[in-house]
């Protein structure tokens, strides 16, 4: 991991050193928003990686720009982006050991049922390296630009936030609660308890208040792409700018089968300010 952190900074001091070199080049800084979400293949579909929405977090970098003609130039950059999604409402959870204790040997299903809410808040350092073209307005300071390219990222830290509590049901529908006969309520354990709802028997009801880590099961190193539309506005040698766009990974972001395989990807809007060295 830090191995990898250290070629992803390299690569970025390498494409800034030859835009110092260039005596032609802009340093800048930007902060916003990232509206992120996860998507599914309709080949790589499950209960669990799908049905996600979009949920919000920060994103911010830092990048250099070096200008190859008056409309044409490449812009590397060092990003915090914010990934993930959220589910809110009722969704499937893989069973747990102490209720697959509940069925007969080999008979627990794969997934059981809930009303809670979930969200996935996963963070990447990302470098993308983007081709930047624009353009200024006649007899003005505003300048308008699009840019566009790949990026590399790496996973600093991925966590399943959960909240709520629910009666655990075993179909999709909401139907069939999870029911034990009341004798052996008394040996359902602390986050799972059980409610007398008839004189013969309990529906289950668990928890779900809880902090997962998960980036053991995520792989560590993603790449997509990048592009953003903007206007800038010149005073001086800077810039302030504001612009839109988004980024999108190409690789599924699960280690093992059994997750599902989803990719991530966000909506940007950000505001930033630029200085220009040299000519």
């Amino acid at each position: 991991m830090k191995k990898s952190i250290f070629y992803l900074i390299l690569t970025f001091a390498v494409f800034s050193t030859f835009t110092v070199n260039a005596q032609n080049f802009t340093l800048g800084v930007r902060g916003g928003i990232s509206i992120p979400n996860l998507t599914a293949g309709s080949n790589n579909q499950n209960p669990l990686n799908t049905g996600y929405s979009s949920r919000l977090g920060p994103d911010f970098g830092l990048f250099c720009e070096l200008k190859f003609s008056t409309h044409f130039s490449l812009q590397p950059m060092i990003e915090y982006s914010s990934q993930g999604g959220k589910k809110n409402g009722f969704q499937a959870f893989t069973t747990p050991d102490q209720l697959a204790q509940m069925f007969p040997a080999g008979q627990a299903p794969t997934y059981l049922y809930a009303n809670y809410n979930s969200e996935a808040k996963m963070n990447y350092l990302m470098i993308p390296i983007l081709a930047k073209y624009g353009w200024d307005f006649k007899h003005s300071p505003i300048r308008f630009y699009v840019d566009a390219g790949p990026f590399f990222g790496l996973l600093l830290n991925a966590r399943q936030v959960t909240s709520g509590t629910s009666i655990i049901y075993l179909d999709a529908q909401g139907t069939q609660p999870l029911q034990i006969p009341q004798q052996q309520a008394a040996n359902v354990p602390a986050q799972t308890r059980a409610t007398a709802f008839a004189s013969a028997a309990t529906d289950v009801q668990q928890s779900f208040d809880a902090t997962t880590d998960v980036k053991s099961s995520l792989h560590t190193f993603n790449m997509g792409i990048e592009a953003n539309i903007g206007f800038s506005y010149k005073i001086g040698s800077g810039n302030i700018f504001i612009e839109g766009g988004g980024n999108y990974g190409l690789l599924n972001i699960q280690k093992y089968a059994k997750d599902g395989k989803n990719e991530t990807g966000a909506a940007v809007a950000t505001i930033g300010y630029s200085y220009r060295f040299g000519k």
